[in-house]
């Protein structure tokens, strides 16, 4: 029966260096690692004593080192904005931030529903109208129906009073 790769379960357990193993260099990493940061250094040290010589030109450019075909073909791509961070300290107090368009057509929509409102207390839009012409009508009917009463109310009285007599 095959047991693959590794006879046994790998079980290595992570062992972090110290700081102060990492300043006497006795920490107990690989030697590849130590290797490609010695080589990572002198990298470094060779761009910092390249670069003292045109600060000037370098103190605007705050750019990373590009891979592959990266430096040599500019793509400008509108998804790929870097997020402009802000400290407490630049932050413009007297700048009024600019709504979105969301937010301007609700303000829009409530101011234009306000307006609407006014026009219909004042019976100014179409919809008043024809309701004030409903309830005038109303009124009306309810008018005559209370007429019709009360004649039918002194009818009965009288009615009554003659048959009292």
């Amino acid at each position: 029966m095959g047991r693959g790769k590794y006879k046994n379960k790998p079980t290595g357990k992570r062992q972090f260096s110290t700081p102060e193993e990492m300043l006497a260099g006795t920490s107990s990493r690989p030697r590849t690692f130590r290797k490609q940061e010695a080589e990572y250094e002198e990298e470094v040290s060779e761009e910092e004593g390249s670069e003292e010589g045109s600060e000037e030109e370098s103190e605007g450019n705050n750019e990373q080192k590009l891979k592959g075909t990266q430096g040599i073909i500019q793509i400008e791509n509108p998804n790929l904005v870097k997020p402009k961070s802000l400290k407490a300290r630049d932050i413009d107090l007297g700048k009024t931030t600019e709504l979105s368009r969301r937010e301007r057509e609700e303000i829009e929509k409530q101011k234009a529903h306000e307006r609407y409102m006014k026009l219909q207390e004042q019976g100014k839009t179409e919809q008043a109208k024809k309701d004030l012409e409903r309830l005038s009508l109303i009124r009306q009917q309810r008018a005559e129906a209370a007429k019709k009463r009360d004649e039918e109310k002194a009818a009965k009285e009288q009615k009554k009073a003659e048959a009292r007599k």
